[in-house]
């Protein structure tokens, strides 16, 4: 059965919200897609952040790709510091001992959880026991990542979104033995990151996101395999209800926007019919045993050329900044009377 955690005494929130990021130094141990784009978020945010690489030679350029999305970052209007300037703050290392200092450290590698648990404990001997240690896991239960932890109170699931230095999705899980401060510090100064956050109260195998998209997908193979559609026919049918909507409104807002009873009628047909398989779609399996990765290789659910895959990444990219901008515009609570949404705050980086 799975337990609440620690919420103990707390922190004094106000003293938390006052944070300077400047004043915070932080580590990502994992420079993939993903960290080096983590990386940059934290960067523009103000903190100093060591870059820690079992391999810091593979990753030499690293901190030239950082300065790119940076620039990137400067030139679609959410960057006016230097980018030099922002860049010095950054230093690759390959020794976990450099963490010694470091107040978060977020961990970004492979998704496999006794890869995970051995950087922990690396993580976790070099450390301060105060230090935050935050696992980027999409679907790992953050308490089985506790297990055996010198201090697994501080440890959590920060999930980030892809692009991590566009989006802005962040979900901070507690597990079992989690301290309820150590989240809150999180939530804190995921402002200064441009975030609007969630706090998972209780662990639970997928988080809030992962458990609703892959619900979605399962019953998206269900359509297309049992023939009722083509992976077009879904495509196209999704992004314009569902995505049309989703960046100004959840679920739940949404039912509250358009009527609840007529919900209440529907789920009670159509939920004793929707699909709950338990294996991977057998379309899926083939898909993966036949080494198609998407775009990245122009080998997916549909044919492209390699102009075609490489225009698809590029047009993702853009439109990644245009709807941030769009959510920004229309915040989660963007309809209520008093305001208070910390993902609005000055990112102190930027305003230099």
């Amino acid at each position: 059965m799975e337990s609440t955690p620690k919420f103990g005494a707390g922190e004094d929130q106000a003293r938390v919200k006052r944070q300077n990021p400047s004043d915070v130094p932080v580590a990502v141990v994992g420079l993939g897609l993903m960290g080096t784009s983590m990386i940059a978020c934290l960067l523009a945010a103000g903190h100093h952040v060591i870059g820690l690489s079992r391999n810091p030679d593979k990753h030499r350029d690293a901190a030239d790709h950082i300065r790119g999305l940076l620039e990137e970052m400067r030139d679609e209007g959410l960057l006016r510091a230097d980018v030099s300037k922002i860049v010095s703050r950054f230093c690759l290392s390959g020794d976990y001992s450099a963490l010694s200092d470091r107040s978060i450290v977020f961990e970004t590698i492979a998704e496999n959880m006794n890869a995970k648990l051995e950087t922990i404990s690396r993580i976790e001997a070099a450390v301060s026991p105060e230090a935050v240690i935050g696992s980027n896991t999409s679907a790992i239960p953050v308490t089985l990542l506790q297990q055996g932890a010198s201090h697994p109170d501080r440890i959590l699931g920060i999930h980030w979104g892809e692009p991590a230095h566009v989006s802005r999705f962040l979900e901070v899980i507690c597990g079992d033995n989690t301290n309820i401060r150590y989240a809150e510090r999180v939530v804190a100064l995921a402002q200064f990151w441009s975030k609007e956050p969630t706090l998972v109260k209780r662990d639970v195998r997928g988080f809030i996101t992962n458990r609703l998209m892959y619900a979605l997908m399962r019953e998206a193979f269900f359509l297309v395999e049992e023939g009722y559609a083509t992976y077009a026919d879904v495509d196209r049918s999704f992004r314009n209800d569902l995505g049309y909507w989703a960046t100004f409104a959840g679920p739940f807002r949404f039912m509250d926007i358009t009527g609840i009873p007529a919900y209440a009628m529907v789920m009670e047909d159509l939920f004793p019919d929707l699909h709950c398989g338990k294996s991977v779609p057998a379309s899926m399996k083939q898909m993966v045993e036949s080494g198609a990765l998407g775009v990245r290789n122009a080998k997916g659910f549909y044919e492209y050329t390699p102009e075609e895959a490489a225009n698809w990444e590029k047009l993702f990219l853009k439109f990644s900044y245009e709807v941030r901008a769009l959510s920004a515009k229309y915040p989660w609570n963007a309809g209520s009377i008093a305001k208070d949404d910390p993902a609005n705050a000055a990112n102190a980086a930027n305003s230099d």
